[in-house]
């Protein structure tokens, strides 16, 4: 991965101490409780900066922003960052100058919210120039990425449900009257014992029904009758 011209900054806390340590006796790792814990040799404020796969963690005056101390890091849990056996807010880290010259001091946080922001903040950065180191791999052997097999294994089998696709095509076959091919009306029988509905013409207006019709049913109207009637009965206004 090419190295970034710009530096960004990953984490600012503006509490923390720094201690002398004493040499580590055996691997079994560092102790904070043999550091003089109410005696820090310096307090100020810790920065972590990221340039390209590197990150930096500086120590700089909390008020004028000099540089104390850095430490560069090449990745996560290494020789650069260090925690300690028996607490959660203090670290080891391998600070370096311009000279090249080098030494572990301790760092500590008071507050225990700060010391995670700071673990998390050098994890977040180096899975990320993990992922972009795959990322750079795989567009130099694009033929290497493992493609997506969707052929048949040998002896693989599968089934098919045949009954429920005949019900189906049957379903198909025989649809439904759809009510919009009659005109959007029901035609529905009438109900049992309903009376046939008598239609009345308007006044002024012939209804040729001739007397003595069987389908007038015992009906007397006249060709120029201009009565509304209410029932089937006869006219008795105009005698008709």
């Amino acid at each position: 991965m090419e190295e970034s011209g710009y530096e960004s900054v990953l984490c600012v806390k503006p509490d923390v101490h720094v201690y002398r340590i004493p040499p580590r006796p055996t691997n079994r790792g560092y102790r904070a409780a043999e550091w003089q814990l109410d005696q820090p040799s310096w307090s100020g404020r810790l920065k972590i900066t990221a340039k390209g796969q590197m990150a930096y963690i500086k120590l700089e005056d909390s008020t004028s922003g000099e540089l104390f101390a850095q430490a560069p890091a090449d990745q996560f849990s290494g020789t650069a960052v260090e925690s300690v056996t028996d607490s959660s807010r203090y670290f080891v880290i391998h600070i370096e100058d311009g000279n090249r010259r080098q030494a572990f001091i301790g760092i500590g946080f008071g507050d225990r919210g700060d010391a995670f922001d700071f673990n998390v903040a050098l994890q977040d950065h180096f899975k990320w120039v993990k992922q972009q180191c795959e990322f750079a791999k795989q567009a130099q052997n694009p033929d290497q990425s493992p493609k997506l097999d969707l052929g048949f294994k040998e002896g693989q089998t599968i089934k098919l449900n045949i009954a429920n696709m005949k019900k189906k095509e049957g379903a198909a076959g025989n649809p439904r009257a759809d009510p919009a091919s009659t005109g959007g009306l029901s035609l529905l029988p009438p109900p049992p014992g309903g009376k046939t509905s008598t239609l009345i013409p308007p006044p002024g207006e012939q209804l040729s029904v001739r007397c003595g019709d069987p389908s007038s049913s015992q009906q007397h109207f006249s060709r120029r009758c201009f009565c509304t009637l209410a029932t089937a009965q006869a006219c008795h206004r105009c005698h008709c």
